[in-house]
């Protein structure tokens, strides 16, 4: 282990340059890959899949699986915007690191060994474009706890484009959605899908429209007249029926003394 494996044959010897073995991924005649991550990374430009790591020299000397080890229990906490085309997607947050092979997406979870993963997450926000007043983004503060070994967290999301204009005429070009959500779990590790979150958007041909405005003296005035207007017929209704049924009841007394 003190002296790594050199990529064409023999041990790293005194005022040698190390040159590490990509293990037929190269992608160039004398390439090198000097780290247990750069043999990876080589793996995934061929679109290859890694059997067994523990035939690596480069991750065997860096004690990969050791680090991988430490970490477990850990969560993480992601921050950040994404720019995305104006047409249907996804964007999604898994386990292993993504690459293309035959034009499929994939992660390498070679690295950890098991079949369980803990998806529990919180959102604490999530919205497409920017804030205006009033808007409500639906999974904010969502909270989802996986009970299963593995599972599937997918969001189905429609994006509405919204237009917010104020009083003074300026505009805000932003997106409001709802979402529908779904749980697909496995109770012994078989999932067919790829663990992970998966936010699935599309969106809506419609485009709602925001506008601020003052309400004028005048309607404001004949909203005011209509109030009163309403609670004095209201009085008038409701004073007659009390007249009326006060003298009913007298009459009907009158009656009963002279009977």
């Amino acid at each position: 282990m003190e002296k790594p494996l050199q990529r064409q044959g023999g041990r790293l010897e005194h005022n040698e340059t190390y040159c590490g073995s990509c293990y037929g991924a190269e992608s160039i005649d004398g390439e090198c890959c000097n780290s247990c991550e750069e043999v990876r990374d080589a793996y995934r430009m061929k679109g290859w899949a890694m059997s067994n790591l523990d035939l690596i020299e480069q991750c065997k000397r860096e004690g990969f699986f050791q680090k991988i080890k430490d970490e477990e229990g850990e969560g993480c906490n992601i921050y950040g915007s994404l720019e995305v085309k104006k047409v249907a997607g996804n964007f999604h947050f898994a386990p292993g690191k993504s690459f293309d092979q035959s034009n499929i997406h994939v992660h390498d979870l070679q690295a950890f060994r098991k079949n369980r993963f803990n998806l529990s997450h919180t959102i604490n926000r999530l919205a497409f474009g920017d804030h205006f007043p009033g808007v409500v983004n639906p999974l904010d503060g969502v909270q989802r706890m996986q009970k299963q070994p593995i599972g599937m967290y997918q969001y189905f999301i429609k994006v509405v484009p919204t237009m917010y204009k104020d009083e003074n005429g300026h505009t805000i070009q932003t997106n409001q959605f709802s979402v529908t959500e779904h749980f697909k779990g496995a109770e012994r590790g078989l999932l067919d899908n790829l663990a992970g979150v998966f936010f699935i958007y599309d969106l809506s041909p419609i485009k709602v429209t925001f506008a601020e405005g003052h309400v004028s003296f005048l309607h404001f005035l004949t909203n005011v007249c209509a109030i009163v207007g309403g609670v004095f017929a209201v009085s008038g209704i409701i004073d007659s029926c009390i007249y009326h049924g006060q003298k009913a009841m007298e009459k009907k007394m009158e009656i009963g003394k002279f009977n």
